[in-house]
């Protein structure tokens, strides 16, 4: 079974800018998010991106937007991504257990991939993706964002993916 990294995007590996991130204009990558990524790799772990994308269903963007930030991310980090996951659905315009805080999107790329719940992380910025992880067991890093509280069920913090990277990598040390 293979051990994954799950991460979130807006926050993680792209700037959060305080609204939808959906052009190749406005998708910034933080200095050490590749560095990490890279890291996360050669110790073995499939890295796959989960991310809700409301916005589509709100109608301010499309699916091919996405799709295109997402190949830019690709390019940019050596295409080092095994799989990216995204649920287009809003709350206030359809439901869907695909959005986190639901599970399905991390439970989809566990059965594609054959991973190993124990051995496996989710790096996010949100409660909401802290919460999706430990709804199926995973471990949990919640990367610190303004405006955004830290969960009590995160299992550890950390102020960015470079330093949530160097975390997990330290705990598989200690396993």
């Amino acid at each position: 079974m293979n051990r994954c990294i799950f991460l979130d995007r807006d926050g993680v590996l792209n700037r959060e800018r305080g609204t939808y991130t959906y052009t190749i204009a406005d998708f910034e990558i933080p200095t050490g998010v590749i560095e990490a990524l890279q890291e996360l790799k050669q110790a073995g772990y499939l890295l796959v991106v989960v991310t809700n994308q409301g916005g589509i269903a709100k109608g301010l963007y499309t699916k091919e937007d996405v799709k295109a930030c997402h190949q830019y991310l690709q390019q940019q980090c050596g295409y080092l991504l095994d799989d990216l996951f995204y649920s287009p659905y809003h709350p206030q315009h359809s439901e869907s257990l695909s959005r986190k805080p639901e599970s399905f999107m991390l439970e989809k790329a566990i059965a594609k991939h054959v991973i190993d719940r124990e051995r496996s992380w989710m790096i996010g910025d949100s409660a909401r993706d802290v919460e999706a992880a430990k709804k199926i067991q995973v471990n949990t890093v919640q990367v610190i964002a303004e405006n955004k509280p830290i969960s009590a069920l995160a299992d550890f913090t950390a102020k960015d993916l470079y330093a949530a990277a160097r975390l997990v990598l330290s705990q598989n040390q200690t396993v």
